[in-house]
């Protein structure tokens, strides 16, 4: 298959992508990896008038660390985190995640600004930010704003982006002292979309409970989805292994997975409890190696 017929132009600065967004809306698209944008174009699912390539935008990549905050511009290729030492240290959750996304060929040229904006509902990526607590930055020729990363994800490839609006930045906490994340995922192959990914972080407090948790799924809804009340019930808690199961369970009880031809409905709420207790209880033994 070919796209159908469309304008190219190479973005020369921001101003000037942001104008023609402003000018076509939802009938341009940016290009930044295309790894999702490409295909669908093949196929025909996405016909855009207008394809506006922000490659040349060098100062959309890179990241940068100030005030324990970790900001990765949009255009950052998933190889660069994936080979800067920065980001184990910093962000050890998406640091564990990365070798589970896609390929390595994918992640060469793949970006993260584009990843979160197809929000697809089995990619990693959507789920680590909301598990980190993470927001993100839009722009348009009218302004910018930064949106939180539960109200950015509206639904199946679907985001709180405006029509005129591009996804510049996002912003992640870096890990805190005496905390431990993991990162789980079951695929039919290494590299295929997740039937179930969980992605967990856990911060102790001075007497070894739990400060704070936070759990959040891919491919096990409509978009990333957050267990608030399995998040919640592990608070002011010592983690055991009674905590854990309380946790998992709810976890299950949270989700409504699509099921597909690969994982029935059930098959995934099984498997979403299975690593939500090993994910819990690797945070949590992180967590107290940090804090030793």
């Amino acid at each position: 298959m070919k796209p159908a017929p469309f304008r190219y132009v190479a973005a020369r600065t921001l101003e000037q992508a942001l104008q023609l967004k402003a000018e076509f809306g939802d009938d341009a698209r940016f290009l930044a990896g295309g790894q999702s944008l490409v295909p669908t174009m093949n196929f025909r699912l996405t016909q855009p008038a207008m394809l506006i390539d922000i490659n040349p935008l060098d100062e959309l990549a890179g990241v940068k660390n100030s005030g324990g905050k970790v900001r990765i511009g949009a255009l950052t290729r998933y190889r660069s985190l994936e080979r800067d030492p920065a980001t184990a240290r910093h962000l050890p959750l998406v640091h564990e995640a990365l070798p589970h996304i896609a390929h390595p060929q994918i992640r060469n040229r793949g970006t993260i600004g584009g990843n979160l904006a197809h929000a697809d509902p089995a990619s990693e990526m959507p789920a680590i930010v909301v598990a980190l607590g993470g927001r993100l930055r839009a722009r348009s020729a009218r302004g910018d704003r930064w949106i939180d990363a539960p109200d950015f994800f509206v639904g199946a490839l679907t985001t709180a982006l405006e029509p005129d609006e591009m996804l510049t930045e996002v912003e992640l906490p870096a890990a805190p002292p005496s905390s431990g994340a993991c990162f789980m995922e079951v695929s039919r192959r290494r590299g295929d979309f997740a039937i179930i990914g969980v992605a967990c972080t856990l911060r102790l407090d001075e007497d070894g409970r739990c400060a704070e948790a936070r759990v959040a799924l891919c491919n096990a809804g409509d978009g990333p989805v957050f267990a608030a009340a399995a998040s919640e019930t592990l608070a002011g808690r010592r983690i055991g292994k009674k905590e854990i199961a309380e946790a998992a369970d709810l976890v299950q009880d949270a989700i409504d997975p699509g099921g597909s031809v690969h994982a029935s409905k059930e098959f995934q709420r099984h498997i979403a409890g299975v690593l939500t207790a090993r994910a819990l209880a690797a945070a949590n033994e992180r967590a107290q190696a940090a804090a030793a």
